[in-house]
């Protein structure tokens, strides 16, 4: 699947960045900065590429930048399967399109999943990987009570966005995420959800899983630079995930957030910024 990308970056023209969007046919392969692989940013669960803007137009002074949305989000195609693998291979066959052979992926929760297992799936493909606030491991169900709260905002012409947001306020209490989840809400007649939420509301056991597959067997690992980001206050990154995390990516470092939760891009944006340029910046595992 090709997915919807935004674009910037300092080898793109100034009425592409305006623009903010690029099929796969707009770029040709030499359009990254010389010397640096493009920077690939995969958001989260009911995110999309949008969410990385100001991050995304500080980095593109330097670095050719992709933002992507992931199937069955943003701008991109719906699709039921979201096993991590089917969704790694979309992001590689994006970047196969767009002429990159080779980029430093940097995912968000279940974009820092889809990053990881693109790592694992083609090693050669990632030149290095930044994983933020999420671990290779299982996580409890606590995002279906979210899921079917938003399946039950009644869908009637004439529906306000205060009403959509007083219809999740019981599953969903802190007013910030419901103003997250409402961007993907089309108000009009009648009003739709933007997202593959029926996709994602059946797949949940794998957006919530972590795929160990055949096609990425134990003893496959990732070799190069890996960061592993985590908010101060969130406990996604657990202290008993590091073995698993070694495990998979012998080369990984951790480093903490501060003043962030899980959100931690939009917690502490200049905190994570400041990561994510010296990981950026930093030489890799193997002198590169």
């Amino acid at each position: 699947m090709i997915l919807h990308a935004i674009e910037a970056g300092p080898a793109l023209t100034a009425g592409q960045v305006n623009a903010g969007q690029l099929t796969a046919g707009q770029l040709t392969p030499g359009q990254a900065t010389p010397g640096n692989a493009p920077v690939v940013l995969l958001h989260g669960l009911f995110g999309q590429a949008r969410n990385f803007g100001q991050i995304q137009r500080t980095l593109a002074q330097r670095w050719r930048v992709i933002a992507l949305d992931l199937r069955n989000h943003g701008a991109s195609p719906h699709a039921p399967d979201m096993r991590y693998a089917t969704m790694a291979r979309d992001v590689l066959e994006t970047l196969g399109a767009l002429g990159v052979a080779s980029a430093v992926l940097i995912g968000h929760s279940m974009g820092g999943k889809v990053a990881m297992r693109a790592a694992l799936l083609h090693p050669q493909a990632v030149q290095r990987l930044l994983v933020a606030d999420i671990a290779p491991v299982v996580y409890p169900p606590h995002n279906h009570p979210i899921v079917a709260a938003m399946l039950a905002v009644p869908l009637h012409d004439g529906l306000t966005r205060a009403e959509a947001d007083a219809a999740l306020a019981s599953a969903v209490p802190e007013a910030s995420v419901r103003a997250f989840l409402l961007q993907n809400l089309r108000l009009g007649a009648p009003p739709v959800w933007r997202i593959g939420l029926q996709e994602i509301a059946a797949a949940m056991a794998d957006v919530e899983g972590w795929d160990g597959s055949a096609d990425a067997p134990g003893d496959v690992t990732y070799p190069d630079r890996t960061l592993f980001v985590a908010g101060e206050t969130s406990n996604y990154i657990r202290p008993e995930d590091r073995p698993t995390i070694r495990a998979l990516f012998p080369a990984a470092r951790f480093v903490t957030v501060k003043r962030a939760g899980h959100w931690l891009h939009a917690d502490n944006p200049a905190g994570f910024q400041a990561v994510v340029e010296a990981f950026l910046s930093a030489p890799s595992v193997h002198g590169a």
